[in-house]
């Protein structure tokens, strides 16, 4: 069973992200802040899009190693060092998700932070996933 994903009426149109997500009798799948780090520890990629991809192959892949597969994200959480050039790159950012992690969206929320914890990150990504 996949999380149910609402959008109701009344509410402004969501674009990328999803309401409310309904998710009944599974395991629940934490996942930690995962940011542009490759396979050696190093950040990788000097733009925000760069990094976003990055980060975002590194919570699919600890979601896979757990069973899980991009439908079954019910949250994700987005930090950036500056929304104002996340929202620059919203269009770009949201390509990288549909073709990353399909049209399945979360219910997400983008938070700006002051910095991460290696101060060359630009934005992490952490998220819930409910697996059958």
């Amino acid at each position: 069973m996949s999380p149910e994903r609402l959008n109701p009426e009344g509410l402004s149109p969501a674009t990328g992200f999803s309401h409310a997500v309904v998710a009944t009798g599974g395991r629940l799948v934490f996942l930690a802040g995962q940011t542009a780090l490759d396979d050696a520890g190093k950040v990788v990629g000097e733009t925000l899009p760069e990094q976003f991809e990055r980060a975002l192959t590194n919570l699919l892949a600890a979601l896979a190693a757990a069973g899980g597969a991009p439908a079954d994200l019910a949250r994700v959480t987005v930090y950036a060092t500056d929304v104002a050039d996340y929202r620059e790159h919203a269009g770009e950012l949201g390509r990288v998700w549909r073709r990353l992690a399909g049209r399945d969206y979360p219910a997400m929320a983008v938070i700006g932070i002051v910095r991460l914890w290696d101060s060359e990150a630009l934005v992490e990504l952490d998220g819930i996933a409910v697996l059958p």
